[in-house]
C-alpha cells in the first residue's frame, strides 16, 4: 500500500516539476528595463530585480517575494518565477528581491523558514535598503503557496523583533498554506482529487516539509493527529475552528471531521505540526494583532482555500485591515502559469488583480 502511495506521489511531483520547471534555470540577464543580478544575503541566495532609476524619484518601493513548490520544487530562477517577479518590478516600478531558499530533502523544517528570515533581516537593514535605494516605509513581504507560509511565519517573527528598525508595511499571500491542523476543512472535502494540488499530496508535502514518514499520511489525513484526546492539541482547536471562522459560502453542505480518540504519540514525533513557524494560523491573538495590512487570494478549486479564508478571519478579528480576494473560477497555483506553454487566463487575473492591490497599497 504504502509503495502504490509512493509511487503515485512521485508521478504527481514529476509532473508539477515539469510545469513548473517547464524551462531550464535562468541566468541573470538583465533587460533594458529591469536590471536582474543575484546576490547573497546572510547566506541565503537571492535574486533581485530593479527597475532604472527616473530623474523624478529618490526611493523606490519594494517587495520580498518567497516562491511557492511545497518546501520541494521550483525556484527563484525558473522562468515563471523569473517572469513573476520581472513583471511586478516593472508594472510596480519597485525593487523585487525573489528568495532562494533551501528545499526538501536537502533540508527540512525550520531550515526553510530561517533562510527566508534571514534573507528578509538582512534586507531590512537600513544600509541595505540604502544600497538599493528603497523606501523603508514602503516594503511588502510577499509569497504563493508554501512560499505564502514562509512569508506569514517570517511576517510574524519580524513583528515581534524588538530589535528591528525596518517592518513590512504591507502582507500579500497567495493561496497560502497556512495549517497542518485540519485535512478536512470544506476545501480539503471539496477538492480532495483537484489535479495540481490533490489532497494526499499536500499531506505529503507537509510529511516532507517536517521530516516525517510517510505511513503517517492516513492518521493525518483522518485527523488522528488532531483528535480530543491529544492534549497538546486542544488549546489550538478555537483558532482553527472553520464553522465559525468561514463563511457559508465556503462552508456548504460540509461537516467537521473530529476524532473522538487518535493518535497522540504523531504531534510527539512531529512537534512542527503545532509549531507557529510552521503553522503560521495556530498564532495568538496578539501576534495576529501585530501583523500589517494583509491581502490574501484564495481560488475555490483549491484545497488550501480555507487556509486563506480562516487566516483572513482571524486578522480581521484581531483588527488588521484585511483584503480577502477570492476567484471562484481558479484553480492552486495559476498565478505563476503565464507563460507558453501553461499560459491561462486564471494566471493573467489573479497576477493583475494581486498587482493592482499591490500598486494602491504599497
Amino acid at each position: 500500500c504504502h509503495l502504490i502511495h509512493y509511487l503515485r506521489l512521485s508521478h504527481h511531483l514529476i509532473v508539477l516539476n515539469y510545469l513548473i520547471c517547464t524551462f531550464d534555470k535562468l541566468k541573470s540577464v538583465s533587460s533594458e528595463d529591469i536590471k536582474i543580478t543575484d546576490a547573497v544575503f546572510d547566506g541565503v541566495e537571492v535574486r533581485v530585480f530593479e527597475p532604472p532609476a527616473k530623474a523624478d524619484e529618490s526611493l523606490k518601493r519594494s517587495v520580498v517575494y518567497i516562491h511557492g513548490g511545497g518546501w520541494a520544487l521550483a525556484s527563484a530562477r525558473t522562468s515563471l518565477y523569473n517572469n513573476l517577479c520581472r513583471i511586478m518590478a516593472e508594472s510596480l516600478n519597485a525593487v523585487v528581491v525573489s528568495v532562494e531558499y533551501r528545499l526538501v530533502p536537502k533540508v527540512c523544517f525550520p531550515e526553510q523558514y530561517h533562510d527566508a528570515l534571514r534573507a528578509t533581516k538582512h534586507f531590512l537593514q537600513p544600509d541595505v535598503l540604502a544600497e538599493y535605494s528603497v523606501d523603508p516605509s514602503r516594503i511588502a513581504i510577499s509569497g504563493d503557496s508554501a512560499g505564502g507560509n514562509l512569508a506569514a511565519a517570517v511576517c510574524q517573527q519580524l513583528s515581534k523583533d524588538e530589535d528591528l528598525a525596518v517592518r513590512p508595511k504591507l502582507q500579500a499571500l497567495i493561496y497560502p498554506v497556512l495549517q497542518a491542523f485540519d485535512f478536512n476543512t470544506p476545501s480539503y472535502q471539496q477538492n480532495m482529487n483537484m489535479p495540481v494540488l490533490p489532497r494526499y499530496v499536500m499531506v505529503n508535502y507537509w510529511i516532507d516539509y517536517i521530516n516525517g514518514d510517510y505511513g503517517l499520511a492516513h492518521e493525518l489525513l483522518v485527523n488522528n493527529h488532531t483528535a480530543l484526546n491529544v492534549g497538546r492539541a486542544l488549546s489550538f482547536r478555537a483558532r482553527l475552528n472553520w464553522t465559525s471562522l468561514l463563511p457559508p459560502s465556503f462552508q456548504k453542505s460540509y461537516k467537521p471531521v473530529v476524532q473522538a480518540t487518535g493518535t497522540a504519540a504523531i504531534v510527539e514525533r512531529l512537534p512542527a505540526l503545532l509549531d507557529v513557524r510552521a503553522v503560521p494560523l495556530l498564532a495568538d491573538d496578539a501576534t495576529l494583532a501585530r501583523q500589517p495590512r494583509t491581502y490574501v487570494l484564495t481560488c475555490e478549486n483549491d484545497v488550501l482555500r480555507d487556509d486563506g479564508a480562516m487566516y483572513a478571519t482571524r486578522l480581521q478579528r484581531a483588527g488588521v485591515p484585511v483584503t480577502l480576494d477570492h476567484f471562484h473560477d481558479c484553480f492552486h497555483g495559476c498565478m505563476i502559469f503565464t507563460v507558453w506553454p501553461t499560459d491561462f487566463s486564471a494566471g493573467v487575473q489573479t497576477r493583475n488583480s494581486y498587482i493592482k492591490w499591490l500598486d494602491e497599497n504599497l
